[in-house]
């Protein structure tokens, strides 16, 4: 990377509720600060508990951390030149006893230590992950009133108008992303108005997640440079589809081969512990009450009952190129943009290794339709050992994250389950400041996602 230009650096931290943060360090001073012993910014802990200016129960004003930069995820950003950023770690400034009683500066709150930890996990078993995404947006000209961009068809090149704002501006967006080092698959038009796609390239899973916050970050920026607004918000038009983060996972194992015709064992556990685990994780991967508006049967979502299916974009999981052992992967489609990435994959892949280790059998059978899930009489699911909903809504996510033993004892641990449930909830009441106005609510909503 090429960053004989650079003149300031974006030091960036996503936090609980998925809002993306950064100081902006004069390159100088950036450098100065490489040279210390410990180097790093000082960030309020609060900082990981508020939501606007509310404060979620249990942070405070006092105590600070420092954040610590990780030169390994350093990016040029297209869209402001000049610019570089970085990711980093959040650290305690005094080492303190962890768990095993030595000493650490580890803060359990850390979304992307978090998930460092988990890969780290699975990586020393010899499992391994690779991770592409599938960001879904939509493109306003204006949030008051709200009013898409444009209006088109599904993948149809109406949407891609030469010489239209919206064409120059996705173009720049794909220049972005490739000139960033990021590989760039495709992009087009999706179904709703103003709506469509980016899809980035498999990554292992922390390097994944970073590439996804800076595709996000080049798309609400290239947007804005054209005087438009992009959101990642679940679902605008209740006639229409909804966006999502459709996350790719391909499961590796170096003592176990894959073939053709069947999941391998590590696949097959992997995928059970999933599914068996899915009604809690849609706390962490559809963190609103505008997630389940998206998240219903007969919309393309992935529907609402727990099962897989083999290029069944009705089923919360599609098993993709399924006959091909190289590039046979989950396509998890309970995740939409409003999820904190790290977290997500977090519990995603805790919970599959879980599953690995502990040899979990996969009851569940295909379902590749044409019949999905909610088509099936009760006796018919029963048979494809279709037994469970999705969470059906915000509060019965929490309520299941929260007595998931698995993701609150082992994988997210509890200071960090408690911590997120708690800002989760400031989210939610700050979404709902508009009350009954659902023009205001709907405003506020696509203008902080």
């Amino acid at each position: 990377m090429d960053t004989s230009h650079v003149a300031y650096v974006r030091l960036q931290w996503v936090d609980l509720v998925n809002n993306i943060r950064c100081r902006v360090i004069p390159l100088p001073y950036f450098l100065k600060l490489l040279e210390a012993s410990r180097p790093g910014v000082g960030v309020a802990k609060v900082a990981l508990g508020l939501v606007y200016l509310m404060t979620a129960p249990g942070f405070a004003p006092s105590g600070e951390y420092l954040y610590v930069p990780d030169l390994s995820t350093i990016r040029i950003c297209p869209y402001s030149p000049g610019e570089a950023v970085v990711m980093g770690w959040f650290h305690e400034k005094t080492p303190y006893p962890g768990i095993d009683n030595k000493l650490t500066l580890e803060v359990a709150l850390c979304p992307r230590a978090t998930l460092k930890r988990v890969v780290m996990e699975s990586s020393s078993a010899g499992i391994d992950y690779l991770v592409g995404f599938e960001s879904e947006f939509i493109l306003f000209e204006s949030t008051k009133p709200v009013e898409a961009a444009s209006n088109h068809s599904w993948t149809a090149t109406n949407g891609l108008l030469s010489g239209s704002v919206v064409a120059k501006t996705l173009k720049e967006i794909a220049n972005g992303i490739q000139s960033s080092g990021i590989e760039l698959q495709m992009y087009h038009a999706e179904a709703a108005p103003g709506q469509y796609e980016m899809v980035t390239g498999p990554l292992p899973p922390l390097q994944a997640a970073d590439a996804l916050i800076h595709t996000r970050e080049i798309i609400y920026n290239t947007a804005a440079k054209y005087g438009l607004r992009a959101t990642f918000a679940p679902r605008i038009y209740m006639d229409s589809a909804g966006s999502s983060a459709h996350t790719h996972i391909s499961v590796h194992s170096k003592n176990n081969e894959k073939a053709p015709d069947n999941l391998s064992l590590v696949e097959s556990s992997f995928l059970a512990s999933v599914l068996n685990n899915l009604p809690a994780l849609t706390a962490l991967t559809l963190p609103t009450h505008a997630s389940y508006k998206r998240m219903a049967d007969g919309v393309w979502s992935g529907g609402t009952y727990v099962n897989w299916g083999t290029e069944n974009r009705e089923a919360p999981v599609r098993l993709s190129n399924a006959t091909s052992p190289s590039s046979r992967n989950f396509e998890i489609r309970f995740v939409d943009g409003t999820a904190n990435p790290y977290l997500a994959l977090a519990g995603i892949l805790g919970v599959g290794f879980a599953g690995i280790r502990d040899k979990a059998e996969l009851k569940v059978k295909d379902c590749p339709g044409p019949k999905t899930a909610a088509e099936m009489t009760e006796a018919e699911r029963q048979a494809l050992g279709i037994t469970q909903r999705m969470s059906l809504t915000w509060e019965e996510a929490r309520h299941n994250l929260a007595n998931n033993k698995l993701l609150k004892d082992s994988i997210l641990g509890g200071e960090l389950t408690e911590k997120f449930l708690s800002v989760n909830q400031t989210l939610a009441d700050a979404l709902s400041l508009d009350g009954d106005d659902e023009v205001a609510a709907l405003k506020r909503l696509v203008e902080f996602y």
